[in-house]
């Protein structure tokens, strides 16, 4: 007599964007210390500044054209609809600083408050988002690494005044056979205080499903447009160094 044999087949569930989003627990909140005004410090001598608050030179839109983004002030602005910006140059190695402010009027709540995030090498997601007095997921939260880990502490400033990130990151390693050898890490500090503390990054971060590494090289620093409603951040004094 023959036996027949059923071989199982998968039945892993479709993946949902909550599915990887996380409430608990809440980071801390920490009052960070106050600027004595609101000038900021200029770049080290060794560093690549890419912007400088006069124009978008150093940076282009998704397309490879001219950034679209509105400048004034010393800053530059989200503007909605032209999409995400990049830099020009590329690079593997770095500590960057960039500041950015949510207006003083923003309205909106959760994820659709002042949406915005900061692409290593334009693949991994440091958030940034206004959740000051707004709750959200904590690895949604400004500072996480994007649906990975949840910041440390809560140190933002209310809207109206500036955030400063400070970012250190090593790029992930690929073998010869372009498989993984050593994932990226990044510490990140926010108005002075630590978010993520040499964390490791276990992949890209998309919005649904989980994170992978594919190879790559070298990589620009993006900026998203992520067109949330309500109204959209500004950025400065943004600078580079090469490690």
């Amino acid at each position: 007599m023959m036996i027949g044999s059923i071989q199982a087949q998968s039945t892993a569930p479709e993946m949902k964007p909550e599915m990887t989003e996380f409430y608990e627990p809440v980071p801390a909140i920490v009052m960070p210390g106050k600027a004595a005004t609101n000038a900021f410090i200029t770049a080290p001598s060794d560093a690549i500044v890419l912007f400088d608050g006069k124009d978008l030179s150093k940076w282009k839109d998704k397309d490879g054209g001219a950034a679209q983004w509105d400048v004034k002030n010393g800053a530059f602005t989200v503007k909605k609809g032209t999409g995400d910006i990049s830099t020009v140059q590329e690079f593997n190695d770095f500590q960057l600083h960039i500041e950015w402010s949510a207006p003083a009027n923003i309205t909106g709540s959760g994820q659709a408050r002042g949406n915005s995030g900061i692409f290593l090498q334009g693949i991994y997601e440091v958030q940034v988002l206004d959740n000051y007095n707004n709750k959200t997921y904590v690895n949604g939260q400004a500072g996480s690494i994007y649906k990975q880990t949840a910041p440390l502490k809560n140190p933002l400033r209310s809207p109206g005044d500036w955030n400063v990130y400070d970012i250190i990151y090593t790029a992930p390693r690929f073998k010869e056979d372009s498989t993984l050898f050593s994932p990226a890490r990044v510490t990140v500090l926010i108005n002075g205080v630590l978010v993520q503390n040499n964390t490791t990054i276990t992949g890209n971060t998309p919005y649904t499903g989980l994170p992978k590494y594919q190879f790559h090289g070298k990589g620009p620093i993006k900026l998203q447009d992520h067109g949330d409603p309500s109204e959209p951040l500004s950025f400065r004094n943004i600078w580079i160094r090469q490690l």
